[in-house]
């Protein structure tokens, strides 16, 4: 083999680890952004958890999508803070009250030209309140469980991955004395879009997706791994 054509192979194979290196460090980035999404949520600071989102990022929750980042704030800032915390002006945990989320069992599929990427996590939420903490104006069980799926799009901006499309879909919940074998889902539907309810998504799903006692599965952003072919089934309704 000529010196020439030796260089040349190494330029291809130098290039070729480049990119799986890139491709590694980007499903780590991609990985610890949603779990550090995770964390800011557990304790309430919803103004480190908008900025995680996009300018034009997207929430899907519930039955309602919410566009742009003047309606991601509205889910977290505003309907979340005074869900959970009683004050539109509070950032950060208050006495008293547990909200923690456990994710796990991440897949995160980079695209081809690196600029988004999707990634598939599960959600096991403890939440409740302890029996000092003053009651919320909005009845809330004292202690519940909730189960979800995190089905999410994600860009990179200047070197930085956000959030481009938060999907989370929850599948159950169940109040803690009774288990999930006697509960069923405590938290309705949406109804109304914004400004009709002020808490309110921009459009709502054409369908309402169902909740446990149901089951359903949350469609697959991969393919199936030795066949190839993607999951054809009922779309999370």
């Amino acid at each position: 083999m000529s010196d020439d054509r030796a260089i040349e192979e190494l330029r291809a194979e130098m290039q070729a680890l480049r990119k799986d290196v890139t491709r590694l460090k980007d499903i780590h980035d991609v990985r610890t952004l949603h779990f550090k999404y995770g964390y800011y949520i557990d304790m309430m600071l919803y103004d480190e958890a908008v900025d995680l989102f996009a300018d034009d990022g997207i929430v899907y929750f519930l039955n309602g999508i919410y566009r742009g980042r003047e309606s991601v704030s509205r889910v977290y800032q505003q309907w979340f803070r005074d869900m959970f915390i009683g004050d539109r002006t509070h950032n950060g945990p208050i006495y008293g009250f547990l909200l923690d989320h456990f994710i796990s069992q991440d897949i995160v599929d980079i695209s081809e030209d690196g600029k988004t990427a999707r990634g598939r996590f599960r959600c096991i939420m403890q939440a409740g309140s302890h029996d000092t903490k003053e009651k919320p104006v909005r009845p809330m069980p004292d202690q519940c469980w909730e189960g979800g799926i995190h089905e999410n799009v994600y860009v990179k901006e200047g070197g930085v991955w956000k959030i481009k499309e938060l999907n989370y879909n929850m599948l159950w919940q169940a109040d803690y004395d009774k288990g999930w074998a006697h509960d069923s889902v405590h938290l309705p539907p949406i109804e109304k879009t914004y400004p009709e309810d002020p808490f309110g998504p921009d459009e709502l799903f054409d369908y309402t997706p169902t909740f446990w006692p149901h089951t359903r599965v949350v469609p697959f952003h991969y393919p199936h791994p030795v066949t190839g072919e993607p999951w054809t089934g009922n779309e999370g309704k």
